[in-house]
Order: C-alpha cells, then structure tokens, then sequence
C-alpha cells in the first residue's frame, strides 16, 4: 500500500474501498472481505444508509480499528451547525468507533458553513483525525478554506481519465487540499473498461484497463476508492502496486482527458437543494 500524508500530518492509504449503492444487507460482507484482502481505507457517507453496516464489519473485524481509515460524510439533510453537529454524534454511534478519520461536507448545498464549523469542533475535540469536503468546486473550494479556521485537508471529487480535473487539482495543490476520486472507472460510461489506449497499455504491464487507470491516478497524486462488490474484483483493484507507468504511458493516458462528468446535471443553491432532495426521495442519486 502507498501512503499520502495530509495537511495535519495524517497519513492516509492512496487505495481504499468505496461502500455508494451497496446495501446495508450487503455492506458488511463486502466491507469485511475488503479488510481481509487488505484495503484499509473504508469510505462511506451518511447519504449511502450503510454506516451501520460498516460499523459491524469494523467491530467484526480481526484488524485493529488504529490500522483501518474510515471516511463518512454529512448529508444536505444535516446541513447547518446544529443538525450537523448532531448527525456526527449519529455517524460515530453508527461506525461504532471514537474517532472518525476523515470526515467531509457531502455537498456544496444548504449552510454548508455552518457545517463545517461543527466539523471544525469535532475535530478539536478529538472526535475527528482530520476534515474537508466532497464534490466542491473551484469556488466553493475558496469560498470555504477563505472561511476556515482549520483549512480542509481533501475534496473528495469525481474524477477519471476522462475527468481528470486539472485545473481544480492544480488549485488544490496550491491550497495542500488532496484530491481524492469517486467514480474512478466512471461508472463503466463512456467505453472505459474497453479504452484502447487503457487496454494496450495494460497489456505492456500485463494489467487490465481498470488496474492501467488506477495506477495513473495514484502516480497522479490522486486517492482512490474503487467499489465492487465481488473479492476477486476487490484483489484485482488492488493489485496495482507492484508496477509503475513510465512517462510515455502516463502521457498517452493524460490525453484522454476531455473534462467531461458522468453526472447529468451540476445544480447549485436552492435549485440544487430541491434537486438533491428529490432524488434522495425517489432513491436515484
């Protein structure tokens, strides 16, 4: 495993297992059969309705809680000070650990700042190893470190070889934010899996075109929680580290960037507020 270390110091695993749309019925096998192939990072969120099911996998577990890295985020319904403050007591009932190890701001909606403020006390309260946000953008990102007293430490963003955020990373370099990816595989659109350049580089290395993709974004700087469901899938996503790109070939994959999200629309304020809102009712997002 290769390690980033954060603002504060923390180290934190560049490969983790992401939980988004897996059952809470399902969750803690799966959560269980990533820890025994060897992920450490576990990433989840208030929205995905399964911080129960990790919890149990965590106490299950015949790894130790100081060596796993568990990262949760609060949901637009917990929104402002109060209500978030509350939900990251509810988060650490659920996870069924003292110390959360990264805990972000889901989305840039609603009082997001008082949010923060009470993230900002869980972690100097110990409740907390570090904080930051997820899917903000470049200025939601200033608007938010301007406003911080303890500045974020990750914005957990989609990010792919087709998406690969340039821009927003070059900024989040120059903040010490760390870029982490959803949607690595970009949910398997825009022809991934069969990517010719992915598919004849990974030959060279004797990869898969997955396993090509992840191995650019960890040389990219880029934190990773890759999700499947079956543990040989869980093996093969991380059995990329026994090999490195050169430059040539990390360049070729840099050209397949054309900065293009799978998400269908990118809604801010109320609109986005009543967007969010909508789909977490009908179950879609």
């Amino acid at each position: 495993m290769e390690y980033t270390t954060l603002a504060n110091g923390v180290k934190m695993p560049m490969l983790g297992y992401g939980v988004y749309k897996i059952t809470s019925e399902e969750c803690e096998r799966c959560v269980l059969d990533a820890i025994k192939t060897g992920y450490r990072l576990i990433d989840t969120a208030q929205y995905y309705e399964n911080e129960e099911a990790v919890g149990n996998a965590i106490h299950k577990s015949s790894v130790s809680r100081d060596e796993l890295f568990i990262v949760t985020k609060i949901w637009i319904t917990n929104s402002g000070y109060k209500r978030a403050k509350a939900s990251i007591e509810e988060s650490l009932k659920n996870l069924q650990t003292e110390c959360i190890d990264l805990l972000l701001i889901h989305k840039p909606v609603g009082n997001y700042l008082g949010t923060y403020r009470a993230m900002e006390e869980a972690y100097k309260e110990g409740k907390v190893r570090a904080i930051g946000v997820s899917s903000f953008d470049t200025m939601e990102l200033i608007k938010i470190y301007d406003y911080a007293e303890i500045k974020p430490m990750v914005n957990q963003v989609e990010t792919h070889v087709f998406y690969q955020r340039k821009k927003l990373h070059d900024l989040m370099n120059k903040l010490g934010i760390k870029h982490m990816s959803w949607a690595p595989f970009a949910e398997g659109k825009m022809g991934f899996f069969s990517n010719p350049v992915l598919t004849e580089i990974g030959k060279k290395y004797r990869k898969s075109s997955a396993q090509t993709a992840l191995r650019y974004m960890i040389q990219s700087d880029i934190i990773l929680i890759p999700k499947s469901t079956h543990i040989d899938r869980m093996q093969q996503n991380m059995d990329v580290f026994d090999f490195a790109l050169d430059e040539k070939d990390m360049h070729k994959i840099e050209s397949l960037n054309i900065e293009k999200s799978i998400s269908p629309f990118k809604l801010k304020g109320i609109v986005g507020t009543i967007y969010y809102y909508y789909f977490k009712t009908i179950s879609l997002f």
